[in-house]
């Protein structure tokens, strides 16, 4: 209780009486001895007052409450209303803003200007917001705001959310879930791009906004974005050069999943995008400028992945320098070559576990990351991909449609659900492992079971 009581009495030991009479008594030797005695038992019955007063005011802890080690917090120490980044939630200064601005709006449409200058501006004004800036994400996904005609749709969809609400609470990211039409001209995939505009000027103190398509689920909890390898890049798509380039192919690349950066950059960029929407009076002729641009393309309207690849072809020198096409991992990856391999993975990953304690030693979710980085030393030779047996990053279910209940012809319902079940079964063991269960089985959603401790090396029974 000492150290927990220190700070506050310092200052009285550093003017104590004690102290002062033993500096008197080098200066004035000619005191007599019974003066100094009755000088210092004066100062001994102050400080027993001061102790016994301290003692009233700081009870000592209830041992059956907390544990020995167990500080109690003071009166004259609130907890504050802040993050796990420090971050200030109640305070934001009086000084006028961008929001102060009329003439800034949310909309696609009204180009936003000098938005770097405006951003900067506003941390500083916010420096707890400040600290970490350049590393802070804000994830957005959304679905529409009428109820699935699917059956399974409205439950599939929540389990979709639940996995990037879970990453998002391990790795200490915001999330927003959007399923209203924001500007209803901007229909079916180009809704996306009105959300992300909002959400840039909703939130300067994110560097990064992460849109995430709603069928698309996290199946790497560990993993995070490699943001120092997109420093000198603006949005980040997943996608194949020789295709964009060589093929001209409007499926070289996925807009479902991307990485933009809170800047003026990706505001002009927006515009320019959104323009070959269908807001624009110029949408049937965009739809007959990419089928004619891209061979592959097989339905007449404008849709925005067609339009990205469409600016990396024809203004790639504008645009292009500051677009990095990831092929290097799932950043989103397809999920028909993905979840057949789940199963193999789940028992690699368990084989590690069982010859390194301290992976599968257990531990709080909120130290997560540094067991994931631990992870990274025995991934090395996992390699990414079809051939890999690392995690999949991203699993991306593009063509089965869990909300409407369509989808490509390549393939039934029946297995784009029970694939889509396996991947976020897959997806929530690792979320579950945490809480001390599993699934039974990564087909069966509903029944878990609790895991003997050292698990994997002891088995569930």
């Amino acid at each position: 209780m000492v150290s927990s009581s220190s700070d506050h009495n310092t200052p009285q030991f550093q003017s104590s009486p004690s102290l002062m009479a033993n500096r008197h008594f080098s200066r004035t030797t000619t005191k007599s001895f019974s003066d100094l005695f009755l000088y210092v038992g004066g100062s001994l019955v102050a400080l027993l007052l001061v102790w016994a007063l301290w003692s009233f005011s700081s009870p000592a802890p209830d041992p059956n409450t907390f544990p020995a080690t167990f500080i109690r917090p003071t009166e004259t120490e609130p907890v504050k209303s802040q993050d796990v980044n420090n971050i200030n939630l109640k305070q934001d200064s009086p000084v006028p803003t961008f929001y102060d601005d009329r003439t800034v709006t949310y909309t696609v449409g009204s180009p936003l200007k000098n938005w770097d200058e405006k951003r900067s501006t506003w941390l500083s004004h916010h420096p707890s917001f400040a600290a970490g800036a350049k590393e802070r994400i804000l994830m957005i996904s959304g679905s529409q705001s009428t109820p699935c005609k699917n059956p399974m749709g409205d439950n599939l969809l929540l389990r979709f959310f639940k996995n990037k609400v879970d990453y998002c609470r391990i790795h200490g990211y915001d999330i927003f879930y959007n399923n209203v039409l924001l500007q209803p001209k901007m229909f079916t995939f180009w809704a996306k791009i009105p959300a992300v505009r909002a959400a840039m000027v909703a939130h300067p103190e994110a560097e990064w906004i992460w849109w995430v398509d709603s069928d698309a689920a996290i199946t790497d909890m560990d993993f995070k974005l490699p943001l120092s390898r997109y420093k000198d890049h603006n949005l980040v798509v997943h996608g194949w050069s020789k295709l964009i380039y060589e093929k001209k192919s409007w499926t070289s690349l996925n807009a479902g999943v991307f990485l933009i950066r809170n800047c003026q950059w990706s505001l002009d960029f927006m515009e320019v995008w959104a323009s070959m929407g269908p807001q624009n009076p110029n949408y049937e002729k965009w739809g007959a400028t990419l089928r004619a641009t891209f061979k592959d393309k097989i339905f007449p309207e404008s849709d925005d992945q067609s339009g990205l690849v469409y600016l990396l072809l024809h203004e790639k020198d504008t645009w292009g320098k500051k677009i990095y096409v990831e092929g290097e991992y799932y950043f989103e990856g397809y999920w028909l070559e993905i979840v057949e391999n789940l199963e193999n993975i789940t028992r690699k990953y368990n084989d590690i576990e069982k010859g390194v304690r301290s992976l599968r030693r257990r531990h709080a979710e909120k130290v997560s990351e540094h067991y994931s980085e631990m992870w990274e030393e025995h991934l090395k030779d996992a390699g990414n991909g079809k051939e890999g047996w690392r995690r999949p990053f991203i699993t991306h279910f593009t063509g089965c449609q869990p909300c409407s209940g369509d989808h490509n012809m390549m393939y039934s319902r029946q297995t784009c659900w029970g694939a889509m079940e396996i991947a976020l079964n897959f997806a929530d063991n690792q979320v579950l492992r945490k809480f001390g269960f599993v699934h039974n089985s990564l087909s069966d959603s509903s029944n878990v079971s609790p895991l003997p401790f050292d698990y994997p090396a002891s088995e569930i029974m």
